[in-house]
Protein backbone atom coordinates (compact mmCIF):
# COMPACT_ATOMS: atom_id res chain seq x y z
CA UNK A 1 0.00 0.00 0.00
CA UNK A 2 1.29 3.87 -0.62
CA UNK A 3 1.13 3.57 3.19
CA UNK A 4 4.28 2.29 3.70
CA UNK A 5 5.97 4.56 1.34
CA UNK A 6 5.50 7.42 3.99
CA UNK A 7 6.48 5.53 6.79
CA UNK A 8 9.23 3.20 6.49
CA UNK A 9 12.49 3.89 6.51
CA UNK A 10 14.28 4.79 2.82
CA UNK A 11 16.82 2.27 2.32
CA UNK A 12 16.15 0.32 5.83
CA UNK A 13 16.81 -3.26 6.57
CA UNK A 14 13.15 -4.54 6.81
CA UNK A 15 10.98 -7.53 8.32
CA UNK A 16 8.39 -9.31 7.08
CA UNK A 17 6.86 -11.31 9.32
CA UNK A 18 4.57 -14.02 8.83
CA UNK A 19 5.80 -13.37 5.21
CA UNK A 20 4.19 -15.39 2.74
CA UNK A 21 3.88 -14.67 -1.75
CA UNK A 22 3.69 -11.33 -1.28
CA UNK A 23 4.87 -8.46 0.55
CA UNK A 24 2.80 -6.08 0.25
CA UNK A 25 5.51 -2.69 -0.22
CA UNK A 26 5.71 -0.82 -3.41
CA UNK A 27 8.10 -2.32 -5.84
CA UNK A 28 10.16 0.56 -5.90
CA UNK A 29 10.35 1.21 -2.40
CA UNK A 30 14.23 1.51 -1.80
CA UNK A 31 14.69 -1.07 0.66
CA UNK A 32 18.29 -2.40 1.55
CA UNK A 33 17.36 -5.44 2.49
CA UNK A 34 14.02 -7.12 3.06
CA UNK A 35 13.81 -10.03 5.25
CA UNK A 36 10.63 -12.63 5.27
CA UNK A 37 9.81 -14.60 8.06
CA UNK A 38 7.43 -17.05 8.10
CA UNK A 39 5.99 -20.56 7.36
CA UNK A 40 5.56 -21.74 3.85
CA UNK A 41 8.83 -21.99 1.65
CA UNK A 42 7.00 -22.42 -1.57
CA UNK A 43 5.27 -19.62 -1.14
CA UNK A 44 8.00 -16.99 0.11
CA UNK A 45 10.37 -18.35 -2.86
CA UNK A 46 7.48 -16.90 -5.40
CA UNK A 47 7.34 -13.53 -3.12
CA UNK A 48 9.97 -11.35 -5.26
CA UNK A 49 10.44 -8.70 -3.02
CA UNK A 50 12.67 -10.82 -0.76
CA UNK A 51 15.87 -10.63 -0.35
CA UNK A 52 16.42 -13.65 2.32
CA UNK A 53 13.76 -15.93 3.60
CA UNK A 54 13.72 -18.10 6.61
CA UNK A 55 11.26 -20.49 7.52
CA UNK A 56 10.38 -20.15 11.78
CA UNK A 57 7.12 -20.40 13.15
CA UNK A 58 6.32 -18.02 15.62
CA UNK A 59 3.76 -19.87 17.51
CA UNK A 60 5.57 -23.01 17.98
CA UNK A 61 8.91 -20.02 19.36
CA UNK A 62 8.15 -16.94 19.55
CA UNK A 63 11.87 -15.80 19.98
CA UNK A 64 12.85 -14.49 16.59
CA UNK A 65 15.72 -16.09 15.04
CA UNK A 66 17.38 -12.74 14.82
CA UNK A 67 20.37 -10.16 17.06
CA UNK A 68 19.23 -7.47 19.06
CA UNK A 69 19.10 -4.25 16.84
CA UNK A 70 19.01 -5.72 13.45
CA UNK A 71 16.15 -4.55 12.00
CA UNK A 72 14.94 -0.46 11.45
CA UNK A 73 10.77 -1.90 10.90
CA UNK A 74 8.93 -5.09 10.77
CA UNK A 75 5.57 -5.33 9.41
CA UNK A 76 2.83 -7.79 9.76
CA UNK A 77 0.57 -7.61 6.99
CA UNK A 78 -3.02 -9.59 7.30
CA UNK A 79 -1.75 -12.26 10.14
CA UNK A 80 -2.19 -10.80 13.27
CA UNK A 81 -5.16 -13.12 13.55
CA UNK A 82 -3.03 -16.11 13.64
CA UNK A 83 -0.40 -15.47 16.31
CA UNK A 84 -1.31 -17.38 19.53
CA UNK A 85 1.09 -15.64 22.03
CA UNK A 86 1.04 -11.96 20.29
CA UNK A 87 2.48 -10.13 23.22
CA UNK A 88 5.69 -12.32 23.44
CA UNK A 89 5.88 -11.58 19.55
CA UNK A 90 5.37 -8.01 20.30
CA UNK A 91 7.94 -8.22 22.94
CA UNK A 92 10.47 -10.21 20.75
CA UNK A 93 9.82 -8.00 17.81
CA UNK A 94 11.05 -4.91 20.13
CA UNK A 95 14.05 -6.76 21.05
CA UNK A 96 14.82 -7.33 16.99
CA UNK A 97 14.42 -3.64 16.03
CA UNK A 98 16.91 -1.15 16.60
CA UNK A 99 16.34 1.98 18.50
CA UNK A 100 13.58 4.23 17.14
CA UNK A 101 12.50 1.29 14.97
CA UNK A 102 8.72 0.47 14.58
CA UNK A 103 6.34 -2.08 14.06
CA UNK A 104 3.41 -2.12 11.56
CA UNK A 105 0.32 -4.32 11.78
CA UNK A 106 -1.67 -4.15 8.87
CA UNK A 107 -5.03 -6.24 8.88
CA UNK A 108 -8.56 -5.58 7.13
CA UNK A 109 -11.49 -8.08 8.14
CA UNK A 110 -10.69 -10.91 5.87
CA UNK A 111 -9.13 -14.30 7.25
CA UNK A 112 -9.33 -17.94 7.22
CA UNK A 113 -11.29 -18.70 10.37
CA UNK A 114 -10.30 -21.90 11.06
CA UNK A 115 -6.80 -20.45 11.31
CA UNK A 116 -7.52 -17.31 13.55
CA UNK A 117 -7.66 -16.77 16.88
CA UNK A 118 -11.15 -16.66 18.84
CA UNK A 119 -10.74 -13.10 19.95
CA UNK A 120 -10.08 -12.09 16.83
CA UNK A 121 -13.48 -13.73 15.32
CA UNK A 122 -16.09 -12.08 17.67
CA UNK A 123 -14.34 -8.27 17.61
CA UNK A 124 -15.28 -6.09 14.59
CA UNK A 125 -12.58 -3.93 13.27
CA UNK A 126 -12.28 -0.89 16.03
CA UNK A 127 -12.32 -3.62 18.67
CA UNK A 128 -9.29 -5.16 16.80
CA UNK A 129 -7.50 -1.84 16.66
CA UNK A 130 -7.53 -1.79 20.40
CA UNK A 131 -6.85 -5.60 20.59
CA UNK A 132 -3.47 -4.67 18.92
CA UNK A 133 -2.83 -1.80 21.10
CA UNK A 134 -3.19 -3.39 24.05
CA UNK A 135 -0.52 -5.98 22.68
CA UNK A 136 1.78 -3.25 22.68
CA UNK A 137 0.72 -2.07 26.15
CA UNK A 138 0.96 -5.69 27.84
CA UNK A 139 4.31 -6.47 26.27
CA UNK A 140 5.80 -2.68 27.12
CA UNK A 141 9.37 -1.26 25.33
CA UNK A 142 6.74 0.72 22.66
CA UNK A 143 5.62 4.40 22.56
CA UNK A 144 1.86 5.44 21.80
CA UNK A 145 0.51 3.26 19.21
CA UNK A 146 -1.38 4.59 16.51
CA UNK A 147 -4.37 3.37 14.23
CA UNK A 148 -4.60 4.27 11.08
CA UNK A 149 -7.57 3.62 8.49
CA UNK A 150 -5.59 2.74 5.17
CA UNK A 151 -8.88 1.93 2.94
CA UNK A 152 -8.36 2.62 -0.70
CA UNK A 153 -11.98 3.94 -1.25
CA UNK A 154 -11.73 4.58 -4.48
CA UNK A 155 -11.12 0.83 -5.66
CA UNK A 156 -14.79 -0.33 -6.14
CA UNK A 157 -13.89 -3.95 -4.39
CA UNK A 158 -11.18 -3.06 -1.81
CA UNK A 159 -11.42 -4.59 1.86
CA UNK A 160 -11.69 -2.30 4.44
CA UNK A 161 -7.32 -2.29 5.55
CA UNK A 162 -6.07 -0.61 8.61
CA UNK A 163 -3.09 -0.15 10.74
CA UNK A 164 -1.73 -0.01 13.96
CA UNK A 165 1.92 1.02 14.54
CA UNK A 166 4.38 2.04 17.14
CA UNK A 167 7.63 3.35 17.78
CA UNK A 168 10.25 1.21 19.77
CA UNK A 169 10.56 3.25 23.16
Amino acid sequence: TSYFGSVLPRDGLILDLMSSWRSHLPEDFPIEKLVGLGLNAVEMLENPQLDEAIIHDINANSVLPFANGTFDAVVITVSIQYIVSPVDVFRDVNRVLRKGGSLHVVYSNRMFSTKAIIIWKVLDDAQRAQLITSYFRHCGGWGPSHTLDIYDRQEPYADPVYVVTADKG
